[in-house]
C-alpha cells in the first residue's frame, strides 16, 4: 500500500450558514467516513484544521508574518490514508463528505514520499 495525503480545501466558511441539523448531519457523515476507512485498514490519521493561524514567509532574508486569510481558499483538514495506487486514493477521496456538503470543496490527492531515492534516507513515520 502507498501512503497518500488528502488535503481538503474550501474557498469559504460554508458551515457558518448551516443549520444545526445540517452541521450534525455533516459531522455524522464524517464520523462514518472515518470509521469506514479505519475498518478497511486505510486510515493512518485525519484531522480538521481550525480556521485561525498565521502565514509566515521569508523574502530577501526577512521574515514576514501576516494573518491567516479565512476568506481565501484554505486547507480545512487532511486525511493520511493508505491506497493501492493513485486511482484507489482518488476513489477514497470521492467518498469524502466535504464534497457532498461543501459548495466550494476540492480535495488534493498527493502521494507521500517516504524515502529519498538518491540517498536512501527514510522519513520518520512516528514522532
Amino acid at each position: 500500500m502507498i501512503e497518500f495525503m488528502l488535503l481538503i480545501r474550501n474557498e469559504v466558511d460554508h458551515q457558518a450558514q448551516w443549520t444545526q441539523d445540517q452541521h450534525r448531519q455533516f459531522l455524522k457523515k464524517c464520523e462514518e467516513y472515518v470509521s469506514s476507512l479505519k475498518d478497511e485498514g486505510r486510515l493512518k490519521s485525519a484531522q480538521p484544521l481550525v480556521r485561525e493561524g498565521r502565514m509566515i514567509s521569508k523574502q530577501a532574508g526577512e521574515w514576514n508574518e501576516e494573518p491567516f486569510h479565512k476568506e481565501k481558499e484554505v486547507i480545512v483538514g487532511y486525511y493520511h490514508i493508505l491506497a493501492k495506487d493513485l486511482g484507489d486514493a482518488i476513489a477514497i477521496a470521492k467518498r469524502n463528505p466535504e464534497i457532498e456538503y461543501g459548495t466550494t470543496a476540492s480535495i488534493e490527492v498527493r502521494p507521500i514520499k517516504t524515502k529519498e531515492v538518491t540517498t536512501g534516507f527514510a522519513y520518520p513515520t512516528h514522532g
